[in-house]
């Protein structure tokens, strides 16, 4: 069940004389608003912790024991308080070092007394909005996060389930792909090729989809990464052909970083390359240039290219190119959507730069 946006206004007003108290409560008093009253710093901090819904907090100043600005800042280095608007109200000088040092422990805005009860109200009334705008804000995304992790559940659920019965059909039609009566008969063995690379292509959709579930829901840990070894074991692992040879700068980094993340990003993208490089002598180089507080890695291919008007479409969700992968394999237009959420996931950007015939480069920032 999803959070509720309140629907009244609680504020909390501070200050050492009872009359003051009861005079700003007066003053704001309107249907929908709540008031807590504390008479000490320390009232007023007990009545925030045990109140998780205060909205606003009318802080005076000038108070005994613990005035205003040791109220606030103690407000604001609580994780659970911190976000809670505060207006000072005060009766002493207006000097700007003074509000400069209110606004630095906390404070919002400022009500010089004897207070203006137009003024007054003016304020409060906009903080009453901007809580309600916040707390219906801070919901919607509450709402949205907990639809996205039971959308990611079932697509996991029905994925995984897709597979057995999959994997039972990819084996009965790679054994009839052997059988003598089949050899025999090339129409019947074409429409078995022809249902085996359809199987082995849905077989391959559902396995990214899985990919795709999972990213954003696995935890893993931050480790540190050797970014050469990681290219070389994943491209010994890879099994490239002979004619394709596959390089790694020798100054790539070692990062502190999300260790299959990573290697996701690097694994796609050099088993792509691998898959559609069209020439008999096949290169692919990775490397590394450092950009602030990210390393830009790329990785070069001299296969067939992009076109200009699919470079941007590719990394979109099930969006594929006109090119053919060697071995007759097909893309399912996931993987590539898969990294540049991970790469967002950095703060970082992903983007291609390709001349049809040639060859392309891919271009990954991750946080360094």
């Amino acid at each position: 069940m999803s959070a509720q946006t309140p629907k009244e206004f609680k504020i909390l007003l501070v200050d050492d004389r009872e009359e003051n108290l009861l005079a700003l409560e007066d003053m704001l008093e309107q249907e929908g608003r709540r008031f807590v009253k504390a008479t000490s710093g320390n009232e007023a901090l007990k009545h925030v912790l045990k109140n998780d819904d205060v909205g606003l907090i009318m802080l005076d100043v000038q108070m005994p024991e613990m005035d205003g600005f040791e109220v606030a800042r103690l407000l604001k280095s609580n994780p659970k308080t911190k976000d809670i608007s505060i207006i000072f109200v005060t009766a002493i000088n207006k000097d700007e070092q003074y509000v400069l040092k209110g606004f630095s422990q906390g404070a919002v805005d400022y009500l010089q007394k004897p207070l203006d009860i137009h003024i007054t109200q003016a304020k409060v009334n906009v903080f009453e909005q901007l809580y309600f705008y916040q707390q219906g804000l801070k919901n919607s995304l509450l709402e949205v996060e907990r639809i996205n992790k039971q959308l990611e559940r079932f697509v996991y659920i029905v994925s995984h389930d897709l597979k057995s019965p999959l994997s039972a059909v990819i084996t009965i039609l790679s054994l009839m792909q052997t059988d003598d009566v089949v050899r025999q008969h090339p129409e019947l063995q074409d429409n078995v090729e022809m249902l085996s690379q359809a199987s082995m292509h849905l077989s391959d959709m559902i396995n990214s989809i899985l990919e795709y579930s999972r990213q954003s829901a696995t935890q893993q840990t931050v480790e540190e990464v050797d970014v050469q070894e990681l290219v070389h074991q994943i491209a010994y692992l890879l099994f490239p052909p002979k004619h394709i040879k596959i390089t790694a700068s020798p100054d790539l980094p070692t990062l502190k970083t999300r260790r299959l993340k990573l290697q996701q990003v690097f694994q796609n993208l050099i088993s792509n390359a691998i898959k559609y490089i069209d020439k008999p002598e096949g290169a692919i180089e990775v490397g590394a240039v450092r950009k602030g507080d990210f390393y830009e890695f790329f990785v070069k291919d001299n296969g067939p290219g992009i076109a200009e008007a699919d470079q941007q479409r590719i990394f979109k969700l099930f969006e594929t190119t006109q090119n053919k992968a060697q071995g007759q394999e097909s893309s399912t237009g996931v993987g590539l959507n898969i990294l540049k959420m991970l790469v967002e996931e950095q703060g970082g950007k992903i983007r291609v730069v390709s001349e049809p015939g040639i060859g392309s480069t891919f271009f990954f920032e991750w946080r360094a």
